[in-house]
């Protein structure tokens, strides 16, 4: 039922046109120079996104890290240098701030609301080509993205809207005009398989980017991803969603291991707060949830147990 209504949804939208023309005032040109001590070789950039009438611009951290001047071209022509409010590695996002008059925000939507075969537009500047469209569909959900930081990013969107060099921090858009990703690779040289970074976690990290500078976060050690729950299961247990977190994998001598989580546990409930997916725990996992004992509920096999973990900070956060 719930692909039946995307569908409807979808064709209830604007077409590719239609959603270029409402979108595409937000979407700007990243250009960077590289500080003394980054790696790169010369100039490099990528794409953004305005997302409040102020000037604040979502990106990849990648776009943006150790560069020691940043500039952006908006699709007029406007070219304004831009201030690095902060970047986060760890999800490959990135908040820049430009000072400019008239400028035009792009809606965030709820990657909660995507569902596979959705169909998708990606808007960006690959190879210094500003403004360009390409369409395609939600090829997979729940994916994981390894960052340049080597942390796994959970919860990214798999499309295969095509993406080139530059696509890099481009939105990635519905029918409906909605950014629900972040555009931000794609798996060379295979064909059709890009991936976006999911707003929800967009919203969240650009929000203690804009306050703090930085993303401070707590960490029990698990890699993990958002699944389905069966609708018996739940009336069983008595849950209030039909869906948690799949343990993929604990980290050897991290809290979840002294914890006794293991590789397949679903988690529905942290502390308090019940979890319906990745966005869920990683909004619980801030920095004051540090050396803090916490009850995690846990569906394992037939059973529903109480883990009970205490969070550290992130080594990299």
């Amino acid at each position: 039922m719930a692909d039946i209504q995307a569908i409807a949804n979808d064709l209830s939208g604007l077409t590719v046109m239609q959603v270029a023309e409402k979108v595409g005032p937000a979407v700007v040109a990243i250009e960077v120079e590289p500080s003394r001590r980054s790696d790169r070789q010369g100039r490099g950039g990528g794409s953004g996104f305005l997302f409040t009438p102020d000037g604040f611009i979502l990106t990849n951290s990648h776009v943006v890290h150790d560069a020691s001047r940043i500039v952006v071209a908006l699709p007029d022509g406007q070219r304004h240098d831009a201030d690095l409010i902060g970047d986060d590695p760890e999800t490959d996002l990135a908040v820049v701030r430009i000072t400019a008059a008239q400028l035009t925000p792009a809606r965030l939507g709820d990657s909660r609301d995507v569902r596979v075969g959705q169909l998708v537009v990606a808007i960006g500047s690959p190879y210094g080509f500003q403004a360009t469209v390409t369409a395609g569909v939600v090829s997979a959900l729940g994916r994981s993205l390894r960052a340049g930081s080597g942390r796994l990013i959970d919860n990214v969107i798999q499309t295969d809207a095509a993406l080139n060099p530059g696509n890099s921090g481009g939105p990635l858009v519905t029918t409906q005009g909605t950014v629900i990703g972040v555009n931000s690779a794609m798996i060379m040289p295979a064909q059709g398989i890009c991936f976006a970074i999911a707003v929800n976690t967009a919203k969240l990290v650009a929000g203690q980017l804009i306050r703090e500078g930085r993303v401070r976060r707590s960490a029990i050690g698990i890699a993990g991803q958002s699944v389905p729950i069966a609708r018996k299961v739940t009336r069983f247990f008595h849950l209030p969603f039909e869906s948690g977190v799949r343990v993929e994998a604990v980290e050897p001598g991290s809290p979840a291991e002294q914890a006794g989580f293991q590789s397949g546990d679903v988690i529905v409930a942290f502390g308090e707060a019940p979890i319906r997916g990745i966005d869920d725990l990683q909004a619980r996992l801030t920095d004051r949830e540090v050396g803090v004992r916490s009850t995690v509920k846990i569906l394992r096999g037939v059973e529903r147990l109480d883990l009970d973990v205490v969070p550290r900070e992130s080594k990299t956060s």
